[in-house]
């Protein structure tokens, strides 16, 4: 294939195998120039290690590479995160489970928790809402605490970091509140080989013959690290809300509600951990 030698000839080639909106991304980053000059001069003159990059994320991105792959970040909550293979790519969806966090953690002398961090982009933009809380985020890929770590550092957000799987890594240790967005589609679920989550961390996606295992494991522990009255959200699918509320409830939580994301689809169920499930602990 010859390369593009023009903005108009590199957009004329991603005709028809991508979004124009998604090739324009891509050759304004290759090239170091706004969507405005693309549409405005299109015979302005390529330089040939720019189209060469344009040509090889053109030619992934038709087989189903994520753009926030390809370009190693993502938007969320107004701030850019690093994205890499190792992560999941932060959604516009995930917003809601941290204003409905951001809504109920105390004003004073507070913990807060996220569980299966990834990027640290919830823990991250809990920090740095709330700079006053102190923030602890676990998962259990080193690979994901690197690029979490790194994106703190890059944002100036302060995290303490630790490495295992859900509540391992903190026994004894109590929280005002508790974030999760752990893995919530069922393992059989043809989505998991569609589309760009083909090329995410199985292990970040999948959970169990209802997508419910991982839920279930956080809320039955959850109770020995919550405080007093304190609060548990997940994320979750779009058709799990009751699974999730009863997981809730039977865990020992009330005041269980489901809320609806941008779209009008159950996204985030959150509870506050009932007196009586504390006392039995």
């Amino acid at each position: 294939m010859s390369l593009p030698a023009t903005l108009g000839e590199a957009m004329a080639l991603a005709r028809g195998q991508i979004p124009q909106s998604e090739a324009r991304l891509l050759l304004c980053e290759a090239c170091g120039v706004s969507a405005a000059t693309i549409i405005g001069f299109p015979e302005r003159g390529l330089a040939e290690s720019a189209a060469s990059q344009f040509v090889d994320w053109l030619s992934r991105r038709a087989q189903g590479e994520p753009v926030a792959y390809l370009l190693g970040r993502r938007e969320f909550f107004g701030r850019p995160f690093r994205v890499s293979p190792a992560v999941l790519i932060p959604r516009p969806e995930t917003e809601l489970l941290l204003e409905l966090a951001l809504a109920r953690i105390p004003e004073t002398a507070v913990r807060v928790l996220d569980l299966g961090t990834g990027s640290g982009a919830i823990a991250i933009s809990l920090a740095l809402e709330r700079p006053d809380v102190e923030v602890h985020a676990v998962d259990l890929s080193d690979a994901s605490l690197e690029v979490a770590r790194g994106n703190a550092a890059a944002l100036g957000a302060s995290v303490r970091w630790h490495h295992g799987s859900w509540f391992a890594p903190l026994a004894g240790e109590r929280f005002d509140l508790i974030v999760s967005n752990p893995p919530y589609v069922a393992s059989a679920d043809p989505h998991l080989a569609r589309g760009d989550v083909r090329f995410e961390p199985i292990g970040a996606l999948a959970s169990g013959p209802d997508g419910l295992d991982d839920i279930r494991a956080i809320a039955a522990a959850a109770p020995r690290h919550l405080k007093a009255s304190g609060h548990l959200l997940f994320e979750h699918g779009y058709d799990q809300g009751a699974g999730v509320r009863a997981v809730m409830e039977g865990a020992g939580f009330a005041e269980v509600a489901t809320h609806q994301d941008l779209a009008g689809l159950d996204r985030v169920t959150l509870g506050r951990l009932h007196d009586a499930a504390l006392m039995r602990i």
